[in-house]
């Protein structure tokens, strides 16, 4: 058996009114290698488990053993913050293991399976924008001359609190808020048309009610067109910030956001990813 490379991007989810639903691939990448070995071993330089507890290779041993296999993991991809690092590591691991076995199985379902909603994992795999629905994924590519500046808190937020925090039922004034706002957000990507875009990224379902998690990061959200951004969103769960900015504007946008998120907070120019997880043989 010989060895693979696996690359999968970061992912933000929700994207502001598609909560488990919308989902975009990030220009940040997870790096995976496995090669034969005379015993299992994990290399990596992220605080991450060296062990076969290690998500990567559990996800890995769904298809094939990992005796005797060498792993060596890069990640550009924080580990926490609602960036898809659980999400890319199970498509990672999953691709490894059905390239090192040589199966055709089918990796959406069990990836969906192991992380519980389809919308990270989607992006992962397909690339590009994704609207999750009925089991499955549709994608299209990000329009040109839009840009991802994200602001990356130094203290995270538990994902658990932050379901906790959404109410068990929504009324029906916020669901049709939501619903007309997704359709907006899409129909802006598909036509380029930023004010739409703008418009779209509005969400009453979950966003504000989880604000108290992550206060300084749901404050920014309100000053995105002050500092010349089109809008912002939580990415994920929280607490990162996904600033949507057009190409000439970028540049601003992340000078405003650095002087903002002295002390507290990172701040990543990105781009939006048209490619999805690739596998090559080594």
């Amino acid at each position: 058996m010989g060895g693979c490379r696996v690359r999968v991007p970061a992912s933000s989810a929700n994207l502001g009114p598609g909560f488990d639903s919308f989902a975009a691939a990030l220009s940040l990448h997870l790096e995976v290698e496995v090669r034969p070995a005379g015993e299992f071993s994990l290399e990596t330089d992220l605080d991450l488990p060296r062990d076969r507890s290690n998500l990567i290779v559990r996800s890995f041993e769904r298809f094939h053993p990992a005796d005797r296999l060498s792993f060596r993991v890069r990640s550009e991809i924080p580990l926490s913050g609602g960036l898809g690092s659980s999400a890319a590591a199970i498509v990672a691991g999953l691709l490894a293991g059905r390239a090192c076995s040589g199966t055709a199985a089918d990796v959406f379902g069990l990836a969906c399976e192991l992380e519980g909603h389809p919308d990270n994992v989607s992006a992962a795999l397909h690339g590009g924008f994704v609207i999750c629905a009925d089991g499955q994924a549709d994608r299209f590519d990000p329009p040109a001359g839009l840009d991802a500046v994200l602001v990356v808190p130094d203290e995270p937020v538990r994902t658990a609190a932050a379901r906790a925090a959404l109410p068990s039922e929504v009324p029906l004034g916020d669901a049709v808020f939501n619903t007309a706002h997704g359709a907006l957000l899409v129909l802006g990507l598909t036509r380029g048309s930023w004010e739409l875009v703008g418009r779209g990224l509005a969400d009453r379902v979950h966003q504000p009610q989880r604000a108290h998690l992550f206060p300084r990061s749901y404050a920014l959200l309100g000053e995105a067109e002050s500092i010349g951004a089109i809008g912002a969103t939580i990415s994920g769960a929280g607490p990162t910030v996904l600033f949507w900015c057009l190409a000439p504007d970028t540049a601003g946008v992340v000078a405003a956001l650095t002087d903002r998120a002295a002390g507290w907070a990172s701040v990543l120019q990105v781009g939006f990813e048209s490619s999805g997880a690739s596998v090559v043989s080594v």
